[in-house]
């Protein structure tokens, strides 16, 4: 997935060497820049991108997509200067200079259009030569440019509304009509691309994304509900061309009607050519959501997706900056916009949930400059310093991370010491092992860590996997709770405390075993949250200072490689295996009396991964296990099991020089039982308003999610054209735990769905263990047409390009 960050942070943000830019790039000329200008009596509203805040790696990332950009002299300049400094350094250590990733790829010539002279974008710029040498080049294209430029104007809409609706009757069973985006209007020709997950409540009931008669995914109500009344608001309406650095703006206004709960609606269209994009939603400085976009067909996609958002009341109650960063790319190439609505609906419903009384971001806190607030890792300094509210009961860190670029498929990374296995003919593997750790620390003692959920996107491995059903979380990616009250008695000392956002890999010592190190390919966003509910105004929260029991984790490594007759290594296997354990636990004392807060983890993670045939095969089994219990006294508070298992074949094979093909099974699921006071909304709201479940709900302590994806898809891309084939099949199914544990889980819903070539072929429907809908159609033959892939190796997330070698049937 392709870079996204915020054009108005300082350079320093995302490098750690500032590159000076040189005084006569000036950014003014950029046909990538918005201009401030225009006449005021216009009043347009015009975005400014300063050239001085690109990064190295934001540039590469930009030249790597569009040749426009990479012909764009501001990006040129960057990228030169870059290079120019690295050609310095290997000058004055000719024998012991070492590039990083990052150097190595300003130096690849597939990435960069760099031959073999290193002669970037065919100027005639050398490195040894003085950087001023190319100012003529530059005079010409910026001139060019200039006129270009100057006729780009960029409206930043202010689409804000406040729309009041009347009491609903009680309806039937009816299709559910969304405020959509202006091309976003289901239709036969537009696939509708759906996440499958349990139903959500909303005016006028319960709602679920389900297969019609026909087969076409569509939003429905499911089953009705007593009369209510709504108020909805249109958050955003705006279409997503060039955006890198220029989020969406808005301000919310609180509606006018009563509400204790809050549910988005987010739909989008797009048609064309484009990458699959992150999107992250702010209220300020605070992430609230973290989505992804499906990739678009030429006849054009369209999705809808409900979030339920009655977690941050805090925000809702009060007017907010509202900010969208959806850093999307248009050129020649990759033509598809993304036409957006977002509303969000208010209403009231029975809720027990107590909401948070203060939010408090641990974030890069740009929302004050209408800019994107998440952290780069590595790379960025993820810490916040914070005064905390003395008088806090109880607190909850909230983590949104990701994988990004060399990070994307972190699970399928090789041991550092086996990342130049294959170098003669796939290039240098992805390395750090496949194991990853974020951690939270608080005055830099670790407070908790996730172990992250292996996130497909839309783009990943092979895009036929995910049309229409998009891969587990895509369109909702699940943020970790790390309860930190044990911390209350130190952070509710009236003085500052620091937080800190890590992401850790491994270093293999080549022996059998390895150690947790914070260095990282490049690149993670993460933010952080702090949920915090307060005693009266008077009131200290005092105790004693945290015991921590933390052992190091226990690492064990293993790894083969073979080789053919002629000594070139043929296969490798390797072997990750991870355990942690870690408890903290203070005695605190609030107005409420004393008690004990304890917070425990147990964490294991295997990952076993084997390539065969130089490289051109790969496996992966791995698996996630983990157990948070967060207690007061000898009460359990809060409790999340998970496991998340997944097993990928991937294949890929160069017939010739412009001829590919690309295979790839997949396996994976999620399983997640939580149960007492998450601070994320349970799922079990919308079946207290149905007949067949609302008696079951009090007998509930929580619930179990299990969901596993089977699919397999192959791909030929040739110099005429691209196609293939895809099948994906999804069992989903969403449960009540029994209070005592003396029964079994009580089904609340289920859904089993497949499609073959973007069509489902079959879909069926359980809610309260009544079926509500069947679907079944004979499979479909033919191939679907691909338009995104560029190379075999950037499909399965191992670099951009093709293999060094040609790979003729799995051998050399």
């Amino acid at each position: 997935m392709p870079f996204i960050q915020d054009s108005h942070l300082p350079l320093s943000s995302f490098v750690k060497t500032h590159i000076d830019i040189p005084d006569y790039l000036d950014p003014s000329l950029s046909p990538y820049t918005i201009m401030d200008g225009g006449s005021p009596t216009h009043g347009d509203v015009y975005r400014q991108a300063s050239v001085g805040t690109f990064s190295t790696s934001e540039a590469l990332e930009l030249a790597r997509e569009s040749e426009e950009a990479a012909e764009d002299p501001i990006i040129v300049g960057i990228l030169e200067v870059a290079i120019n400094n690295i050609w310095i350094k290997i000058q004055q250590q000719p024998t012991s200079y070492v590039m990083t990733t990052g150097t190595d790829d300003l130096f690849d010539s597939r990435d960069v259009h760099v031959d073999a002279d290193f002669r970037l974008l065919g100027t005639n710029y050398e490195p040894d030569r003085n950087i001023r040498t190319t100012t003529k080049n530059f005079k010409i294209y910026l001139l060019v440019f200039l006129t270009c430029g100057l006729s780009l104007i960029w409206l930043l809409p202010s689409c804000l509304s406040n729309e009041k609706v009347d009491t609903l009757p009680k309806p039937h069973l009816v299709k559910y009509s969304s405020t959509p985006a202006p091309s976003a209007t289901p239709s036969s020709a537009v696939l509708e691309v759906f996440q499958v997950y349990q139903p959500v409540l909303i005016p006028p009931g319960v709602t679920d994304e389900t297969a019609s008669y026909n087969g076409v995914e569509d939003t429905a109500i499911i089953a009705s509900t007593n009369d209510a009344t709504s108020c909805k608001v249109v958050l955003m309406e705006h279409t997503f061309g060039y955006s890198y650095g220029i989020p969406f703006v808005g301000n919310y206004t609180p509606p006018g009607c009563k509400f204790n709960r809050v549910v988005m609606n987010f739909t989008v269209t797009s048609s064309g050519r484009q990458f699959d994009r992150l999107a992250i939603m702010y209220f300020g400085d605070s992430e609230v959501w973290r989505t992804s976009t499906a990739e678009p067909t030429t006849a054009g996609i369209r999705w809808e997706y409900l979030k339920d958002m009655t977690e941050y009341l805090y925000f809702w109650n009060s007017p907010q900056t509202l900010i969208f960063d959806l850093g999307n790319l248009i050129d020649s190439t990759y033509t598809g916009y993304y036409y957006t609505t977002l509303t969000a609906t208010f209403f009231t419903s029975q809720e027990t949930v107590e909401p948070a009384d203060l939010i408090l971001p641990i974030s890069a806190r740009h929302g004050a400059d209408d800019s994107v607030s998440v952290f780069t890792l590595p790379g960025d300094n993820a810490t916040n310093t914070i005064a905390f509210p003395r008088n806090a009961n109880r607190a909850v860190f909230s983590i949104s991370a990701c994988g990004q670029s060399t990070e994307e498929f972190w699970w399928g990374n090789v041991l550092q010491s086996d990342i130049e296995a294959f170098e003669d003919y796939d290039g240098t593997l992805y390395g750090y092992s496949p194991f990853r750790e974020v951690q939270v620390l608080i005055d830099g003692q670790l407070a908790g860590v996730q172990w992250p959920f292996p996130v497909v996107f839309t783009g990943g491995i092979v895009p036929g996997l995910w049309r229409p059903i998009v891969g587990l979380d895509a369109f909702d990616l699940r943020e970790h709770e790390i309860d930190i009250t044990p911390w209350l008695p130190i952070l509710c000392d009236g003085s500052e405390h620091t937080f800190e956002i890590r992401v850790a890999g491994v270093i293999d010592d080549e022996e059998g075993s390895g150690t947790l190190i914070d260095t990282v390919g490049s690149y993670w966003l993460v933010t952080g949250k702090i949920f915090i509910w307060l005693d009266s105004n008077d009131s200290v929260t005092t105790g004693t200072a945290p015991k921590i029991f933390l052992p190091a984790p226990i690492i064990t490594t293993s790894h083969v490689l073979t080789q053919n007759a002629s000594g070139a290594n043929e296969t490798l296997t390797y072997i990750t295996n991870v355990q942690r354990s870690l408890s903290i636990s203070s005695t605190i004392i609030t107005e409420n009396g004393t008690t004990t807060s304890t917070w425990t983890q147990e964490l294991s993670a295997l990952n076993y991964g084997q390539y065969t045939a130089f490289g051109a095969i790969q496996i992966n089994n791995a698996t996630t296990y983990g157990i948070d219990t967060s207690k007061l006294g000898s009460s359990t508070k809060y409790k999340s099991e998970y496991t998340y298992p997944v097993w990928v074949n991937t294949t890929y094979l160069v017939l010739s020089s412009t001829n590919y093909t690309l295979e790839a099974t997949i396996t994976r699921g999620l399983d997640l039982v939580i149960s007492g006071d998450s601070v994320f909304p349970s799922g079990l709201q919308p079946f207290t308003y149905l007949p067949s479940s609302a008696p079951l709900i009090a007998g509930f302590s929580g619930t179990h999610l299990s969901t596993t994806q089977d699919g397999s898809a192959t791909y030929l891309g040739t110099s005429a054209g691209s196609s293939g084939f895809g099948s994906t099949n999804q069992i989903f199914q969403f449960s009540g735990l029994d209070i005592n544990n003396d029964a079994s889980d009580t089904e609340l819903y289920y859904r089993n769905v497949q499609a073959v070539n973007s069509t489902i072929v079959y879909d069926e429907e359980r809610l309260v263990g009544t079926e509500i809908g069947k679907y079944s159609n004979p499979r479909p033959g033919g191939a679907y047409l691909s338009q995104s892939v560029m190379s075999p190796k950037e499909a399965i997330g191992r670099g951009k390009g093709n293999p060094k070698q040609l790979l003729v049937g799995g051998g050399a």
